[in-house]
């Protein structure tokens, strides 16, 4: 506490020599003088002493045959002294804190944690239609109803927290560890659900566990045929059907097809070879402007930009909406190259490899294929024709319309059979 009491009134280091040293100190504390952190140089002393003090010290000096130099200054009343002289940089300063304390009431930052399933380009999207976003003022943000709003809309967030540290908004999530299904059934009361085909096949494999099958194996269907009824018929004595009772149909059906692939791949290609040249940029940016600062015009014909930027973060969690970076112009020539036999082939390994994958996590099967591919002068043709077995049913409500009941029905008239 007296460091600061000392610096705000302003003290300087002196140094003291001549004839009767300890007399002056003597003095000094007669006449309520303070001096601290004395240090004896053998010809001379120094010590700190308040501004006040120095200007008493001078009779006292005369006094005792002694002298006295400033040799620091330390304390408020300096730094407002050389302030007064750098009055561009006071007013720099000013509108520095003014700009501080006006951004520090926003939101210039999000960050995400914790999410693995979830992509944080869709959790940001889910933000923005709450109205969540970057430049969003501090005291709009509902911290409780964002997070109960994560934990209803997602039902693998079984866990979340957000916290504003600064002007960066924090949230952190727990995803469940176990696959999430949707177990809401769309089964309403008095309704059922078909499935049927998503595409045109043979049926190749169909093991039915409610419903009512409406092909058998090796049967042809198309799109949109009705596979499985959730239409269950209630027949009376004489075979007719007395009433539907319905359910949601369930199934395993597999549907077999055939389905042609062509890729098509240039011997010719076109390749940058960079030459080496190269030339940097600086660029500025506030919020979702941006200025490039670049000397003279760009001396390329072709050329690639690359590079960085950065945003201003003066504390932990406190970012401003300013940016920073560079880039990096590099110059290119274009030059056309040929494919050699060697590149060709792992080429067409990589096209094929694509395909299977797609098929696969489409959670299609190849049950026959046969793979051909057809070099020309300019281009290679890889032609495979496959046999394919895939899960292609969906649900659909059922559109039988219910039957007449018993107590719908119409009663006999007397004397009659």
């Amino acid at each position: 506490m007296l460091h600061w009491v000392q610096y705000i009134r302003g003290y300087v280091t002196i140094k003291v020599w001549g004839y009767s040293t300890e007399r002056l100190l003597n003095l000094c504390g007669n006449h309520d003088i303070l001096v601290w952190d004395i240090t004896d140089h053998g010809d001379y002393d120094t010590m700190n002493i308040s501004v006040r003090g120095f200007f008493a010290l001078k009779p006292l000096l005369k006094k005792t045959g002694t002298r006295a130099v400033i040799l620091k200054k330390y304390g408020l009343p300096f730094f407002m002294s050389k302030m007064q002289r750098r009055k561009m940089f006071v007013a720099g300063l000013v509108c520095c804190l003014l700009f501080w304390m006006l951004t520090a009431g926003y939101i210039w930052n999000i960050k995400i944690e914790g999410n693995y399933v979830l992509t944080e380009d869709v959790l940001l999207d889910y933000l923005e239609e709450k109205n969540v976003h970057v430049a969003m003022k501090k005291s709009r943000l509902q911290i409780e109803e964002l997070e109960k709003a994560l934990r209803e809309d997602y039902d693998i967030i079984t866990w979340t927290s957000v916290q504003v540290r600064g002007t960066t908004l924090q949230i952190y999530i727990k995803e469940n560890d176990m696959p999430v299904y949707d177990q809401i059934s769309q089964l309403e009361e008095g309704k059922g659900m078909d499935l049927v085909a998503d595409r045109a096949g043979v049926v190749s494999y169909m093991i039915t566990r409610s419903g009512v099958p409406q092909v058998a194996l090796g049967d042809t269907v198309e799109k949109g045929d009705i596979l499985v009824s959730g239409a269950v018929p209630v027949y009376n004595d004489d075979t007719t059907v007395r009433k539907y009772q319905f359910v949601e149909s369930d199934a395993d059906i597999l549907l077999r097809y055939t389905e042609s692939v062509s890729v098509k791949k240039e011997l010719l290609y076109e390749e940058k070879k960079y030459s080496g040249r190269q030339k940097k940029m600086f660029l500025l940016g506030i919020r979702d402007k941006e200025w490039n600062l670049k000397f003279g015009k760009i001396p390329y014909e072709e050329y690639d930009i690359s590079g960085e930027k950065k945003q201003v973060c003066l504390l932990d969690g406190l970012y401003l909406p300013v940016f920073y970076g560079s880039k990096t112009i590099q110059e290119y020539e274009t030059v056309k190259q040929k494919h050699t036999e060697e590149e060709m082939n792992a080429l067409m390994q990589e096209e094929w490899y694509k395909i299977i994958t797609t098929l696969e996590e489409k959670g299609v099967q190849i049950t026959e294929k046969n793979v051909t591919i057809k070099k020309n002068d300019n281009n290679w043709v890889l032609n495979a024709r496959m046999q394919l077995e895939e899960a292609a049913i969906r649900p659909v409500p059922t559109e039988t319309e219910p039957a007449l009941s018993d107590e719908e029905e119409v009663p006999l008239e007397e004397g009659t059979d």
